[in-house]
């Protein structure tokens, strides 16, 4: 039978890119107080501007964590467990209620697709007092897979 062979495929930033634009199951690493990293599994997209962009709220742990410390890294994963996956590296900026609206806008588009009301998507969020977590790439791993490397596959495989 034969095995999944690993893959690991560097792209440059466009490329890098067009894989994240369709994922939004991502894990956000930022760093504690004590310089240990805080995961949090998000929702997330990709923006006209390239940054990785995140719903989140002002208490949030991701929330303060990135305004102290703004480097952060994204692991975006495909809908299938065993699918591509990258992380990637990068400078967050968070934006607060009410400069975060039109970039909560930007986020809901880019994750959803046409909200039937934006009118009530701004007040929802106003409401809900919500912040922006935006990041900008600054490296990528190649985008990999999982499986065997090939040399233990071809020796499975042998047998």
């Amino acid at each position: 039978m034969a095995r999944n062979i690993a893959t690991s495929t560097t792209v440059p930033l466009s490329e890098m890119l067009a894989f994240v634009r369709p994922r939004h199951r991502m894990l956000l690493a930022t760093t504690r107080t004590d310089g240990r990293p805080q995961m949090s599994p998000v929702s997330g997209g990709v923006d006209d501007e390239g940054r990785i962009v995140i719903s989140s709220y002002p208490s949030r742990a991701k929330t303060r964590n990135a305004e102290r410390d703004p480097q952060t890294s994204v692991l975006v994963l495909s809908d299938e467990w065993d699918g591509a996956w990258v992380q990637v590296d990068g400078t967050a900026e968070i934006l607060h209620m009410p400069e975060a609206g039109d970039g909560l806008v930007d986020y809901f588009r880019c994750v959803a697709g046409e909200h039937p009301n934006w009118d009530e998507y701004r007040e929802a969020m106003t409401l809900q007092d919500k912040s922006l977590i935006r990041i900008t790439p600054t490296r990528w791993s190649p985008i990999a897979t999982g499986g065997f490397p090939a040399d233990v596959a071809a020796r499975l495989d042998a047998l």
